[in-house]
Formats: C-alpha cells, sequence, structure tokens
C-alpha cells in the first residue's frame, strides 16, 4: 500500500489537492485503501479540463437556429391515429422494442431516504414508482402477449438498494429473465476553490455524470450485445418518476419507423414564452435541444403558416433510439454541462458540514445532446396531463399530490 500512497500524493500535488490526505493518518488500513485506491483511479486531468473549459459559456447564433418539424397527436385523425399505431404494433408483437429506465437518483429532494424509484404514490393500494412502470409493461405485455425487455439504470449509490427492492417485492410480477440492472458513472464534485471535497475522511464526493451517460454504460456492462441478441431494433428511454408517461407507445414508434427515422422524442407545448425550459430546434443544422435565451424575441413568437409556434417544444424526457443509433452515440463522447448545486462536505476540522446554499460544481451529459448526431429526429407532442406528471420534489410544481391527482385520473376509474 505504501506504493500507491506515494503514487497518490504525486497525483495529488500535481493538481493542488493534497488536501484530500488531511486525514489520513486517522483513518483505518481499510479506509485508508478505500482512499488511496480511490484517488488513483479518477481522471483528475478530465475532470479540470472540464471545469476549465466549463468557465466559458457557448454562444448559438440566431442565424444558425432552425425550426424542427412535429406531429401534434390530437391533430391527428382517427384513420392516422390507427395507421400509425398498427405500424408500432407490429414492431412491438414481433419483439422488436425494448425499454430502458434511467433510476440512478436518491429520493433526497423528497425527504424519502432511498432510491427514488422505491419512493411510494399515496394511491389505494400506494405503489412505488418501480411499481408503476411495472404496471405500465405489464399491461402492454398482456396486451401483445409478449415480454418486453425491461433495463434499469441505477447508480453507485443505489444500485444495492435497488436491486434488494426488486428481490424483496418479487420483481412485481414481472419476469425476472426480462429485467437487467447496469449502474452509471459518477465524477468527483468541485467547490468553489477549484478543489475536490471529502464525503467522508477517506471518500471523495462524487455525484452521477448525468443521464447522458447510459449510452457508454449500456455499452460498459453488455447491454447493447444482450439487445442485439435479443434482436431488439427499437429501445424507449425515460425517467423514473413520471407516473401518468405511455412508455409503450405504438404511435411514437409508428410515426418513427414510417419517417424512417433513427431517433425520436415526445414533446410537450411550452406554455409560457418566458418559461426557461429549453425548446427543441435545428442548431447548426442538426436537431438538438437549446435554451430559450439564444431564440430573438422574434422567434420566440414565430408561428408557422398553420398557426402553430416554431419554437415552443419542450423535453420531458421520452425519447426512442434505434439500436444503430445507439451504437452509435455509446462510442462517442457528449459534451459535458455544469451544474451549480449544494453538497454536504467534510470541512477543515474533519467534521461533516452542510452548506447554506450552492457550493459546489456537478458535470454532467444529457441524453439530449445525442440527437446532434443525427440528420433528423422525429417529434410528438401530447397533451400534459396526459402524459407528464413527474416527482420531483414536495414544494414545486412537480410534487407528489400533482403526480396522485393525474395518475388517478388517468388510471382509477
Amino acid at each position: 500500500m505504501m506504493q500507491n500512497y506515494e503514487t497518490a500524493k504525486e497525483i495529488l500535488a500535481k493538481y493542488k489537492q493534497e488536501h484530500l490526505l488531511n486525514f489520513y493518518d486517522e483513518l483505518n488500513n481499510n479506509e485508508k485503501e478505500q482512499l488511496i485506491q480511490q484517488i488513483c483511479q479518477i481522471d483528475f486531468e478530465q475532470i479540470f479540463s472540464l471545469y476549465e473549459a466549463s468557465k466559458t459559456d457557448e454562444v448559438i447564433l440566431h442565424r444558425n437556429i432552425k425550426p424542427l418539424p412535429y406531429t401534434i397527436k390530437k391533430d391527428l385523425s382517427n384513420e392516422e391515429l390507427a395507421f400509425y399505431s398498427s405500424i408500432g404494433e407490429s414492431a412491438i408483437l414481433n419483439g422488436k422494442y425494448a425499454v430502458v429506465t434511467m433510476a440512478g437518483g436518491q429520493g433526497t429532494r423528497l425527504g424519502y431516504k432511498g432510491p427514488k424509484g422505491t419512493f411510494e404514490l399515496d394511491i389505494k393500494p400506494k405503489k412505488s414508482l418501480f411499481e408503476i412502470l411495472s404496471d405500465h409493461l405489464k399491461e402492454a405485455n398482456e396486451k401483445y402477449n409478449i415480454a418486453i425487455p425491461w433495463y434499469i439504470m441505477t447508480s453507485i449509490y443505489n444500485d444495492e438498494l435497488t436491486k434488494k427492492f426488486f428481490e424483496e417485492k418479487n420483481y412485481f410480477g414481472y419476469p425476472k429473465d426480462c429485467i437487467y440492472f447496469f449502474k452509471q458513472s459518477e465524477l468527483p464534485l468541485i467547490d468553489l476553490s477549484g478543489n475536490l471535497i471529502l464525503e467522508e475522511p477517506y471518500k471523495i464526493k462524487e455525484a452521477s455524470n448525468g443521464n447522458g451517460d447510459v449510452f457508454a454504460s449500456m455499452y460498459q456492462y453488455g447491454i447493447l450485445e444482450n439487445m442485439r441478441q435479443r434482436q431488439i431494433d427499437w429501445v424507449f428511454f425515460s425517467g423514473v418518476d413520471n407516473v401518468i408517461l405511455e412508455i409503450v407507445d405504438p404511435l411514437l414508434l409508428g410515426l418513427t419507423i414510417c419517417h424512417k427515422k433513427l431517433v425520436a422524442s415526445k414533446t410537450l407545448l411550452k406554455e409560457n414564452v418566458e418559461d426557461k425550459d429549453w425548446i427543441f430546434a435545428r442548431k447548426n443544422g442538426k436537431p438538438s435541444i437549446i435554451d430559450s435565451r439564444y431564440l430573438s424575441s422574434e422567434m420566440k413568437v414565430a408561428k408557422d403558416e398553420k398557426s402553430h409556434f416554431l419554437y415552443r417544444d419542450i423535453n420531458l424526457l421520452a425519447h426512442l433510439f434505434h439500436l444503430s443509433a445507439l451504437e452509435k452515440v455509446a462510442n462517442v463522447s457528449l459534451p459535458y454541462h455544469r451544474a451549480f448545486k449544494k453538497n454536504n462536505f467534510v470541512n477543515a476540522e474533519g467534521m461533516k458540514q452542510v452548506p447554506e446554499s450552492p457550493n459546489t460544481y456537478k458535470f454532467e451529459t444529457f441524453i439530449f445532446d445525442a440527437f446532434s448526431l443525427f440528420d433528423d429526429i422525429e417529434l410528438l407532442r401530447v397533451e400534459k396531463d396526459d402524459e407528464f406528471a413527474p416527482i420531483k420534489d414536495f414544494n414545486g410544481v412537480h410534487n407528489p399530490e400533482v403526480a396522485k391527482e393525474l395518475y388517478e385520473r388517468k388510471y382509477c376509474f
């Protein structure tokens, strides 16, 4: 261990992070080994390159932004709905469809200890977010007489507890051989002084590196190979907390297949032009999601010949990818974004400190940055009350009570 200790000291000296060993002499042997191993595994060059690069904001010129075409679900005729849905249903019936749930988060913002997917919605009977997702999938399985493969992305913080939860709940009656777990990666956090922080005297604080890591993690854990072996063509991605989202949607699938696209997304209408939600648009000729602040005042209210807004479609985290598209993205490094977050840390006296305001930078990739790797995207605008009831926290607009109301309106008769 002494040799590794010297290696760790050299690494920390190079990047001026020697404070991470401040409590080394007070640790037991297991803790010392854990800390030294973590230091030697961290890519310090990467994290500090991201830190420096994030200080410069992206600039997007108005002339480089163009609208993306979209389909409005409520404007489709019954004949169109039936036609596109039949194409999607055919692919589902032939076992070409799978679902990925991104569930690496904790229930911290809900005041809940544990994986967010284990949080229970106060319906009768109470159901966890995982069970609600399982219900949606089981309903589709029964309808199409198949077993849709279900892939669940966890994190280092909740992987063990998530798997244990599924075992305790007997996988909610879902076919066990159709459920697969894989973990996303993490990156260290950096404080305002450009220093990594300690979560414990023997552990550097890290956080998941965003939902855009799903592609690389699927490759790393053999998920893409598993999908190839199962002859899956289409994979739907969503988060764990939207309790009314249609995760098996033959309409979206049929539209995408019919229009010969490799990627697709459901969208919502941005109701208030001044809201900060990012919007779908073509950036430098490629489909993207961009910050609305890059739009001119005229662009924000621009409409087409049918009086439909050109730049008002926002992301609800409901994406569809062809397997070939996933294989392409898995070999590309997506850009990192910097977020300012509040995180507990071990202070200079070795005590846990709870900050009163954001104190650290987190670096994360976003799944939607993969869109720019393709020439086009299929967009399907759905209604908010039909497919958008995420549970984010207790105090905001996306709280459990609102989700419960929308869930019961849709599924409880």
